[in-house]
């Protein structure tokens, strides 16, 4: 075990854990952010998509021990009160069904945004290509992208 002091929505916390725990389960169980989910468990469907440093990445395959000084953005701290543009938009073109991917495909949209602020619909496809819904709602979720880039949120 050690102790990590990570920088967490814009605060310290620490955590005492074995250097090769994954960020997900520091998070959710010596953090309680919950909001960050567990699926499968090898990267592959982006439910636990936090932002390190402003780029997303699978927290399921990132230890602890290498996320070091970067900023941690989990959909906890993506607004306080459910305000982000893109959270209003998620509202709006009712993207949500089951709810259990969007923290990732939140946080995944985010930084597309802030990377390519005027993304093709091509452009938008590719980059959340990697979050997958068992719902199937991809077109709203395109939508919902494309609400906040016209800024009509």
């Amino acid at each position: 075990m050690a102790v990590f002091n990570l920088r967490v929505n814009g605060e310290r916390m620490s955590v005492d854990v074995a250097p090769e725990m994954p960020l997900l389960w520091a998070l959710r169980d010596h953090l309680g952010l919950t909001g960050t989910k567990y699926s499968c468990g090898i990267a592959f469907c982006g439910s636990c998509t936090v932002l390190l440093d402003g780029e997303p990445i699978r927290s399921c395959a990132t230890s602890v021990e290498s996320v070091g000084e970067g900023e941690i953005t989990t959909i906890e701290g993506m607004s306080k009160d459910g305000g982000h543009p893109l959270q209003r938009a998620w509202l709006a073109e009712q993207t949500v069904q089951c709810g259990y991917c969007h923290p990732g495909q939140l946080l995944q949209a985010a930084a597309l945004l802030e990377k390519n602020p005027h993304p093709s619909d091509d452009e938008i496809d590719e980059y959340m290509a990697g979050n997958l819904c068992r719902c199937g709602t991809y077109l709203r979720i395109r939508k919902a992208i494309r609400r906040v880039e016209e800024g009509r949120i």
